[in-house]
């Protein structure tokens, strides 16, 4: 590597290296250099902390963790700077840690602590938390991450799905999810009937809670994305004065008795600015002073049960208590899916559509990883299922998510083969099917020659294969009829795929 090289320069250069030409040439090179040679070239230390993490052989890890122990050691403070920031990358537990306490207690300079404390962030334990209660040297950010890193290896944090929530009268509830889907939402939620709907806006259903309920109640409808329950409503204001409203929200009488009955172990959450990016230094702020209300919730953004959201909206920003269930117990089945598959909610909101029919035919022309199929054998009444598609790949998945789910002993037949070719394949008669439900390719993620073409394609198969009376449910990018009398328009709704808007089509077949 050039000598001449500035930090950055070198670091990149390094950063592209081989593992073993990093160990073997620029480490040897760096402990030969005097000192000022070694504080030229300290992303040597940056560069074997990022390296070795993606690439280093598990065998040497221990070596590399020797090297940067002593590197703590070194006369130059900058040079050990880098190297407690390199120990995380590359795995340290007590041993690291009783070295940077030591360190800690030699007395540091207000630069290097700061590192300390950024490095006992991730690798701190009980040590780390006996000498905090001693001293104030560290900040008191450093205190609730090692409380949340103990928390999370000796109390593993459960959400409790079947805890019943008595006394939440009036607690608001926001269910979300793609916008344009709030009507089957609502009235899933009408039918349900545990909860009853007090708002519905563009992606939101707000509902409420009559009589005592639990998180698998609400779990129990399919249509929702996410659901939060509502904390609050902070006024934008002041950076200072937005921080002071917003962190006794989340540490209010509220978010602490919906967290103590639907969590088992420790209560630990992740603080997220919904459509305002990462705003890392706003999540520090808010969370150290919602720590020092109340030290019983625990900031933590690795694996936190919890996320506390902050939605923007025209009244204020709502502070919204979100579980964040992996995976989510209403698709527990799913055992793999394909790149271009449906959103399960949109799959859920497209069965729905389709209504409940006894002695149902289904087909998805392309069925993806079975997602609609599942969803419309959930709601009963079906008698057999098919699923085509033109990736066998697709078709496995399938097959094994639908056995997964188990929704019963409905005969399925899944065959990887063209739409068009379905019919001739199965020996299928026209109107031998009364559902076709299906979220077609459109044209994003999968390019297709003659897109168009496919949905004139679809809506002719599907004329010939109804019966009168049989549906046809379907996402529509562009603004097209069908072209087949024998179907007929019922419903068209606008909705959002994920950054551009798709048609929600039911067609019903009519007798000629």
């Amino acid at each position: 590597m050039k000598s001449g090289s500035t930090g950055k320069e070198l670091y990149r250069q390094l950063r592209a290296m081989p593992w073993e030409l990093l160990w073997t040439q620029e480490v040897a090179r760096f402990d030969r250099a005097t000192a000022g040679e070694r504080s030229e070239r300290v992303a040597v230390i940056r560069a074997v902390g990022v390296v070795f993490s993606e690439s280093g052989p598990a065998e040497q890890r221990d070596e590399v963790r020797q090297w940067l122990r002593k590197l703590l050691q070194d006369p130059g403070e900058k040079i050990r700077r880098y190297a407690m920031a390199a120990l995380p990358k590359i795995g340290a537990g007590a041993s690291e840690e009783a070295e940077l306490l030591a360190l800690m207690r030699k007395g540091t300079s207000g630069r290097e602590a700061k590192f300390l404390g950024r490095t006992l962030d991730k690798i701190g334990g009980e040590a780390t938390l006996e000498m905090l209660a001693a001293t104030s040297a560290l900040p008191r950010q450093t205190e609730q991450k090692v409380r949340a890193s103990v928390a999370r290896r000796q109390n593993p944090s459960v959400i409790r799905m079947d805890s019943t929530l008595a006394g939440f009268a009036g607690l608001r509830i926001h269910l979300r999810g793609r916008v344009g889907l709030e009507g089957i939402v609502r009235e899933e939620v009408e039918e349900h009937g545990k909860f009853r709907v007090v708002d519905a806006q563009p992606g939101l259903v707000a509902i409420t809670a009559p009589t005592p309920f639990t998180l698998a109640d609400i779990f129990a409808l399919r249509c929702f994305g996410t659901v939060g329950f509502v904390l609050g409503l902070v006024n934008s204001g002041s950076e200072a004065a937005y921080i002071g409203a917003l962190a006794p929200v989340i540490a209010s009488p509220l978010s602490q008795r919906l967290f103590t009955a639907l969590t088992s172990g420790a209560i630990r959450y992740r603080l997220e600015f919904v459509a305002k990016g990462h705003q890392r230094a706003a999540v520090r702020e808010v969370a150290n002073r919602a720590y020092a209300l109340c030290p019983q919730i625990l900031n933590d953004a690795r694996e936190a049960p919890w996320a506390i959201d902050v939605h923007p909206t025209a009244r204020g920003d709502s502070v919204e208590l979100r579980p964040r269930l992996s995976p989510d117990p209403r698709h527990a089945w799913r055992l793999a899916d394909i790149p271009a598959a449906s959103h399960p909610p949109l799959a859920a909101c497209m069965a729905r559509l389709a209504g409940r029919h006894e002695n149902e035919s289904v087909w998805d022309p392309f069925c993806g990883s079975g997602l609609e199929l599942i969803e419309r054998v959930m709601l009963g009444g079906v008698r057999r299922v098919f699923g085509t598609d033109h990736s066998a790949e697709a078709i496995a998945i399938t097959g094994r998510n639908f056995s997964s789910a188990s929704p019963g002993p409905v005969p399925a037949r899944f065959l990887c083969c063209d739409f068009r070719d379905f019919a001739e394949n199965e020996k299928l008669a026209p109107g031998s099917l009364t559902l076709i439900i299906t979220n077609p390719p459109l044209g994003r993620r999968i390019p297709i020659r003659n897109l168009r073409g496919l949905f004139d394609d679809l809506f002719a198969v599907a004329s010939k294969l109804l019966a009168p009376g049989g549906r046809l449910v379907l996402t529509n990018p562009f603004h097209m009829e069908s072209g087949q009398p024998s179907l007929k328009l019922a419903s068209r709704r606008l909705v959002d795929l994920g950054g551009f808007k798709c048609r929600l089509e039911l067609h019903r077949k009519v007798a000629q």
